[in-house]
């Protein structure tokens, strides 16, 4: 037990606590407010943007057939098509007017009938792109704003660690500890506040640490490559395959056979994305997420050549763990990971942690004011006694 005045290691933990939440404040609050956003980004786009009604009647119109009605429709070059496991669901075409664009546009064709609907930017598709600049880098210059996102990322991390310590009380018993996990309502709003910043705090703390660990990937290149070397796998990698195309003077399949013998190889049901064979890589590269697997962003990968010879397949289960850890860096960091149910949860932890800012700078404040008030209190007796 310290002595009254030592400088203990919980007062040094807590001034830590305290200065680093005061310097980046603003900025957490920000990266948090648009995370919370973020968080249901393509919900958002959905309900805001507009699109055709699919009821299956016949047999579905040919990839083929679909693709040249694009072409004549003149609505640019076609690089990939997801098809949907519903068959009520339209094919989603991805279409460039130019194809040095980085991205292109959507366009939604009804498989059966052949209608053609151009998905449109809405104004929650410009409001999203601002969240996403202000999560990134603040809507500043990238140059200048990434790097500020990152520290304070990194300064968010600390004060997780550093708040959790002071979570617990300096006498460590459960009568004690189990005040923290609830909020005291029918107390004063100083202490509703104190408990918002302390409780809410406690259960988000796992969840913003994952985010901020996997946040610094974006933020800073080195620390992607470090964390990539420390769990043996590159992050952000975007597969592919170093395959240099060769004289095919055989069979070369049509779009269709491609994506039945892809359908033939990846045997069960679920949502099927095809890239088409370009100048820069002249084979097919197919993903497919299978409707009962654990993850909606879990995808198996199959490379043909325009002949249908298989080139690789990549099966998610069957690759090594740190693999499949590095590949899923952005929806572990987005809260996709498990779907909805990851998403609420993220939702609420980025919630909370655009509150604690706030509610921390409260309770600075208020022990301000504390300290100000013991001193007019001793400053009038030290006058008497002299």
């Amino acid at each position: 037990m310290s002595k009254k005045g030592t400088y203990s290691f919980r007062k040094l933990i807590n001034d830590i606590h305290l200065w680093l939440g005061i310097a980046s404040g603003i900025v957490i609050f920000f990266v948090c407010f648009s995370g919370t956003i973020l968080a249901f980004e393509h919900e958002i786009k959905d309900a805001f943007s507009s699109s055709i009604k699919v009821q299956p009647k016949g047999d579905r119109v040919s990839v083929e057939e679909l693709i040249s009605s694009l072409r004549t429709s003149n609505l640019g070059f076609v690089t990939g098509l997801t098809i949907p496991s519903d068959s009520d669901e339209p094919y989603e075409f991805s279409v460039k007017k130019d194809l040095k664009e980085r991205r292109g546009s959507t366009v939604l064709v009804n498989p059966y009938t052949s209608e053609i609907h151009k998905v449109e930017k809405s104004g929650a598709d410009n409001f999203l792109m601002v969240m996403f600049k202000l999560h990134r880098w603040l809507l500043l210059d990238i140059n200048v704003g990434r790097p500020i996102v990152g520290i304070a990322t990194i300064i968010f991390l600390i004060l997780s660690v550093s708040g959790l310590v002071l979570w617990f009380p300096k006498k460590i018993k459960w009568k004690l500890i189990k005040q923290g996990f609830k909020i005291k309502t029918d107390a004063n709003w100083k202490r509703i506040n104190h408990d918002l910043h302390n409780t809410l705090g406690f259960y988000s703390c796992i969840f913003i640490l994952i985010m901020a660990i996997t946040g610094l990937c974006w933020s800073f290149e080195g620390y992607r490559e470090g964390l990539g070397n420390l769990i043996g796998a590159k992050i952000f990698d975007r597969g592919g395959i170093d395959y240099k195309a060769e004289n095919n003077e055989g069979i070369v399949l049509t779009i269709d056979e491609a994506i039945a013998n892809a359908n033939t190889i990846l045997n069960y049901d679920g949502e099927l994305s095809v890239g088409f064979p370009d100048k820069r890589n002249y084979y097919y590269r197919f993903s497919k997420v299978a409707d009962a697997n654990w993850s909606p962003v879990v995808s198996d990968k199959l490379y043909l050549d325009v002949s249908g010879n298989v080139l690789k397949v990549e099966r998610f289960d069957e690759k090594p763990l740190n693999t499949q850890i590095a590949s899923l860096i952005r929806p572990i960091h987005t809260g996709e990971i498990y779907g909805t149910f990851s998403k609420i949860i993220y939702f609420l932890a980025c919630l909370i942690g655009t509150s604690l800012p706030v509610t921390g700078t409260i309770i600075w404040i208020n022990k301000l004011k504390k300290k100000n008030k013991r001193k007019q209190k001793v400053t009038p007796v030290l006058r008497k006694v002299v």
